[in-house]
């Protein structure tokens, strides 16, 4: 079976990696499908096309889309999309909108927290045009004031804690009807990532089943073993598709790797033989990636 990685980020959203050199980084790691999922934006796609095209590299154009559901963020990813259909780029340009004012509001806030110049240091790790809580946590770890990333969320960004903002994105049928509207195939993010009881959760992919929802990411480096396993029993008795990704950011984080991932649980159905995943590979010419 080719090598899969199907959630990936980019500069253009919170990653370290160009998006011609996440392509080949890729490349080097035995990657032979990958989509580039940035968060609410797709301009990174054209950037890594060239790379792709040079390296022999399937390239997906691919989302990954702020929900709000039940007074809880959930992300949305979306698959062999249009990178150019006008409904999807409409509804990612309003939650950027939002995330622009939201990223200066946790600056605020972590300044009342004794945080100084909060916004300005989150700035310095923005390598794109978005702004997230992962360019604070950079900071928050940069400036001494927490030691890991991990720390930086439990500390002051998740929650409860003092720079948390709560999000107002899309909802769930926006989300699956924009990558639709699109081409692509809707796929749950890591769910086990959520922390939901197995009753919120059920009710969560129902919903997301009612409005077309395909796949569930099963194989994620953010799932342990034990959660892998969960997460394709869910999507085995759920009738959805079981979809595989890093949620690779940076080189850095040696725990997670491009590429470097279990294979899908027997029994699942992968994504890409439910359905053709539209690709756009260095010719404008759609290719199918199945395996």
């Amino acid at each position: 079976m080719l090598n899969y990685d199907l959630h990936s980020h980019s500069t253009v959203s919170d990653g370290t990696l160009s998006p011609d050199a996440l392509v080949r980084r890729a490349w080097s790691k035995g990657v032979e499908v990958l989509a580039l999922t940035d968060h609410d934006e797709v301009a990174g796609y054209s950037r890594a096309l060239d790379a792709a095209g040079k390296l022999g590299v399937k390239l997906l154009a691919g989302v990954e889309i702020s929900v709000t559901w039940g007074r809880q963020t959930v992300h949305i990813l979306g698959l062999g999309i249009d990178p150019e259909n006008g409904m999807l780029l409409r509804g990612l340009a309003q939650l950027r909108e939002y995330r622009e004012w939201r990223g200066e509001e946790i600056g605020r806030r972590l300044e009342k927290a004794g945080i100084v110049s909060a916004y300005e240091g989150a700035l310095r790790y923005r390598k794109g045009d978005l702004l997230t809580r992962t360019h604070y946590g950079r900071f928050l770890v940069g400036s001494g004031a927490v030691e890991t990333m991990q720390d930086a969320f439990k500390k002051y960004l998740l929650r409860g804690r003092p720079g948390y903002v709560g999000g107002r994105w899309a909802t769930l049928g926006e989300a699956v009807g924009w990558i639709h509207s699109a081409g692509g195939a809707a796929v749950v993010a890591h769910p086990a990532r959520y922390g939901m009881t197995r009753t919120k959760l059920r009710s969560m992919l129902g919903e997301f089943i009612e409005h077309g929802g395909e796949g569930l990411e099963v194989v994620s480096s953010s799932h342990n073993g034990n959660e892998i396993r969960t997460m394709g029993q869910h999507a085995i008795q759920l009738g959805l598709a079981a979809s595989r990704g890093s949620d690779f950011h940076d080189p850095g984080n040696r725990w997670v790797e491009l590429g470097r991932l279990p294979a899908i649980p027997r029994g699942c159905e992968p994504i890409w033989e439910r359905v053709e995943l539209g690709g756009y590979s260095a010719t404008p010419t759609k290719i199918s990636v199945g395996g």
